[in-house]
């Protein structure tokens, strides 16, 4: 199911889009273009999707006003790829074949950028993922030779880390449960959380799945529940959430309850309702409240963008764009193999989601670890940072992986 955000977005993005780019290009040849590739209206990740172009838009307009980059002025070029790997790989031909982009940023879904990535790789033009989390996309091409492919985002493996840190040491009768749904994404989940789970010397007592459509998990729940599990962690989208979260409601069985990020999605808090919503703890890079810096950029979007819901994307983008800047600079060029040297070689650069001290290498393509992530929640119609006795105790030994 849709969010309403997201049904309400379907009319007007292609639209917005297309206005995006008539105002960054009218006879600017100089423009340097940073294509954007994500879907912007077609499902519960469109606000993802959104986020993260407001947050790149917001970040070109910045280093604009400061003068641009070698001179030259950056323009977001934006193709909402609606959630369909054949709609991602067709935008991205165009952004670099037709706009003749010198870098991508995108997109929300990690299913459509492990379609499209071979093409700017053939290319040599860098990519920074600000979104999307499967492992493999930073990987895929680092036997190469020389690998375009960046991320500013959470990777599965290594938020699994934290709920799993967390889960240890919430649960007071050692018996933690896993439930997640049968797509792919959250079936290599479930491989991950039994993976590091092990690491603790801990099996689960239970681990059930759930279709991606399904609205009624009383029946996991209850055999969770007959296991005697204290702690649970699911892994699976925003909307399918909401339904365990009622189906809970149900069965009367509020253990801890612990996400992936996906959960910052508003079909969360539409579904399952304030008070349910508030019941699940789940992984975050940065919220509107995690720093000043953080609270100054959600407060200049909110303005422009007041219906912006996913601002942990916007911040991520915004710093993707802003370290490809600084790379560009530091080549003294915008050329693929110069700007990607660049990459894996930039000094500390002051970002929204933390301060970068040599974000690359040519061996890691990760500007973001386990090590800056944090917990969230829902409340009050937002999501606000999670802090408690128990994450205030988690030291870096505790996050195994």
């Amino acid at each position: 199911m849709l969010s309403t955000f997201v049904r309400r977005c379907r009319g007007l993005v292609p639209a917005f889009a297309a206005a995006t780019f008539a105002a960054a290009t009218p006879g600017l040849a100089q423009d340097i273009k940073i294509g954007y590739i994500s879907d912007m209206s077609a499902s519960g990740a469109a606000e993802f999707g959104l986020g993260a172009l407001w947050g790149a838009q917001q970040a070109a307009q910045d280093i604009n006003a400061a003068g641009g980059v070698l001179g030259r002025p950056l323009a977001i070029v934006a193709r909402d790829d609606m959630a369909q790997p054949p709609k991602a790989i067709q935008g991205v031909t165009e952004l670099l074949d037709s706009e003749k982009v010198v870098a991508l940023i995108g997109s929300a879904n990690s299913g459509n950028v492990l379609a499209w990535l071979h093409l700017p790789q053939q290319k040599k033009i860098p990519v920074i993922s600000p979104i999307a989390t499967a492992t493999d996309i930073t990987k895929r091409f680092e036997s190469s030779g020389e690998n375009y492919i960046f991320r500013v985002s959470m990777v599965d493996r290594d938020q699994i880390a934290l709920l799993v840190a967390y889960a240890v040491k919430a649960t007071k009768n050692k018996k933690i449960a896993f439930l997640a749904d049968s797509t792919g994404y959250g079936q290599q989940g479930m491989k991950d959380l039994l993976a590091v789970l092990k690491l603790h010397a801990l099996d689960p007592v239970a681990q059930e799945k759930f279709g991606g459509k399904d609205t009624d998990m009383t029946s996991q729940l209850s055999k969770i529940k007959a296991a005697g599990a204290d702690t649970l962690i699911i892994y699976g989208l925003a909307d399918a959430n909401a339904y365990v979260l009622r189906s809970m409601e149900k069965v009367n069985y509020f253990p801890v309850t612990l996400g992936a990020w996906g959960n910052i999605n508003t079909p969360l808090l539409q579904l399952a309702g304030p008070a349910l919503a508030a019941k699940l703890i789940f992984t975050a890079s940065s919220t509107a409240t995690s720093t000043p810096k953080a609270a100054a950029l959600n407060a200049r979007l909110l303005d422009k963008h007041p219906k912006m819901t996913a601002f942990v994307t916007a911040a991520q983008a915004y710093d993707a764009v802003l370290l490809l800047a600084t790379a560009m600079k530091a080549a003294g060029s915008t050329q693929g193999p110069q700007v990607q040297q660049a990459l894996e070689n930039l000094p500390q650069v002051e970002g929204v989601v933390k301060t970068y001290d040599k974000p690359f290498g040519k061996t890691n393509h990760e500007a973001l670890s386990v090590a800056d992530f944090h917990l969230a929640q829902w409340q009050g119609g937002r999501v606000v940072r999670y802090d408690d006795a128990i994450t205030r105790t988690i030291a870096p030994e505790n996050l195994k992986k």
